[in-house]
């Protein structure tokens, strides 16, 4: 993959003055969705898993949007002493959005690749009409990898930077760990959607021996962990055969794929959604 999720989980040091939602029962909501998260970070980066992430993380920003909402909350966030933070979670939250609008473009320029690879299929215009699509497709591929590189790195770029900060009041505090478990996600996503790059030029069976040795899970399971890659591999092989007589097999792992996609941009549009609202109710705050 181009990267690996990282586990990153910062200490933050709350001030124990600072402390204006710390009954309400909306916190301990936030943490149990936080220790969830955290936990998802050590499952497989199968698509169910990188699913259960965008899900998990849509009910975090439920949670944060009702904590934004509290009159406590709110005042803690425009004191003065406390804006050069909040400053700071808001040129996060633009980063953040940088990436998933990276994920989304990677995701949709994937999943118009895909479709246009079943249509040649479907018309059996033959290897050669094929392996030109299959060509464009493995360009195509090359462009998002470049794309989502340059994303993972102003993520990790970000991730330092959280770990390095010290002592804020309670809200911040809680923001911050939301911003770095959101960093955690996206780097799982980006990383599915990447695909893991040298394996996808080998054949599918030494991706899912690869995976295997990684995973330690059965191949039968791994074979199913990356759809997207799955799908990748069987086309770098395609191109190195040359034969129409494996199309069947092509057909039905772009087919995964593009179901795997859809469930994946769903689930990052719902997100990216709640990612705007926290971000213009922070705003808001500052501005009022």
């Amino acid at each position: 993959m181009a990267t690996s999720p990282s586990s990153f989980q910062p200490s933050f040091h709350a001030r124990s003055n600072s402390l204006p939602s710390r009954q309400h029962p909306i916190t301990s909501q936030i943490d149990e969705n936080l220790n969830r998260l955290r936990a998802s970070q050590s499952a497989s980066t199968s698509s169910s898993s990188v699913g259960h992430q965008l899900n998990c993380l849509q009910d975090l920003y439920d949670s944060v949007d009702i904590l934004l909402q509290l009159p406590l909350a709110q005042q803690s966030l425009a004191q003065e002493q406390q804006r050069k933070l909040v400053e700071q979670l808001l040129d996060g939250s633009l980063m953040l959005l940088d990436a998933c609008g990276t994920a989304k473009d990677a995701l949709s320029q994937t999943k118009e690749c895909t479709q246009e690879l079943q249509l040649i299929l479907r018309r059996r215009r033959g290897a050669e009409g094929l392996a030109n699509e299959v060509r464009k497709y493995l360009t195509s591929r090359k462009a998002v990898r470049k794309a989502i590189c340059k994303a993972l790195k102003n993520l990790k770029h970000m991730e330092n930077k959280l770990s390095k900060d010290g002592e804020t009041g309670a809200v911040t505090s809680t923001l911050k760990q939301v911003e770095a478990v959101t960093i955690s996600v996206l780097e799982s996503l980006l990383s599915f959607i990447s695909g893991p790059e040298a394996e996808s030029k080998s054949s599918p069976w030494s991706l899912v021996s690869k995976l295997m040795h990684q995973k330690k899970v059965t191949c039968e399971e791994e074979h199913k962990a990356n759809e997207i890659a799955n799908a990748e591999a069987t086309l770098h092989s395609f191109i190195k055969s040359g034969s129409m007589k494996h199309a069947e097999n092509v057909q039905n792992e772009l087919e995964n794929s593009e179901m795997c996609i859809e469930d994946l941009d769903e689930g990052l549009e719902s997100f990216f959604r709640r990612l705007i609202k926290a971000r213009v109710t922070v705003l808001n705050i500052l501005n009022c």
